[in-house]
């Protein structure tokens, strides 16, 4: 029913980009590569790519996870494809990083029955469209996050935030991931920690190198 409302209601009033307000996508392709890249300093093997604090890519991604507007997953995926397949040209011959597991950052159960998807899976999801498996598989059931843990947008201090996600992923079927190289993928990343305990459990669990990529910092 919330599927055929929501369809209902693009017919009535149609999508219009944030940024240049043409008809038929929240957000185009050319107004997210015009947004500004992100400036604030992240871990080295973290690469975001645009400012959160731009008001059309915040807006975006507020739209995808809390008002089920799917089809800016494939924008997203479209701009970050290419930074991807930009860094792995590089990591492929400087440290061997071939035929990386694409690994979403995983909602907690109670999470993703409120919301109905984990719009980081989503974003996985057009990537391997786009790429149609040639450079990077993706597996959704690897990462779990069996503890459900207080929003890290809402927590100020660099060390509560620390606190509140460990111990929150555990690791299913280690034996796909052992000797890989993985990438992660989340939406945003503000401190690094959701990302860093991921990276430390797969680590953990065998997993050779792993980078990350995120649509915002």
């Amino acid at each position: 029913m919330r599927r055929f409302f929501n369809t209902l209601l693009d017919l009535i009033f149609p999508a219009q980009c944030l940024g240049c307000s043409a008809r038929g996508e929240e957000l185009c392709q050319k107004c997210l590569l015009a947004s500004p890249p992100a400036s604030r300093e992240s871990a080295s093997w973290i690469f975001p790519l645009y400012d959160y604090r731009h008001p059309s890519v915040k807006k975006a991604i507020w739209l995808l996870k809390y008002k089920n507007k799917k089809r800016i997953a494939n924008v997203f995926a479209k701009v970050m494809h290419e930074r991807i397949l930009e860094e792995l040209s590089d990591l492929s011959l400087l440290e061997n990083f071939h035929e990386p597991i694409l690994i979403p950052i995983p909602l907690s159960p109670r999470r993703l029955q409120e919301r109905g998807f984990n719009q980081t899976l989503l974003i996985c999801e057009e990537l391997i469209k786009i790429n149609a498996g040639k450079d990077f598989v993706l597996e959704k059931n690897i990462l779990k996050k069996p503890k459900d843990t207080e929003h890290q947008a809402r927590i100020e201090d660099r060390k509560k935030r620390l606190q509140n996600i460990v111990g929150s992923f555990r690791v299913k079927h280690p034996e796909k991931i052992k000797g890989k190289n993985i990438i992660l993928l989340d939406d945003v990343t503000t401190t690094g920690a959701t990302l860093g305990e991921a990276k430390k459990v797969l680590k953990q669990a065998g997993a050779r190198k792993i980078i990350a990529f995120t649509v915002a910092h």
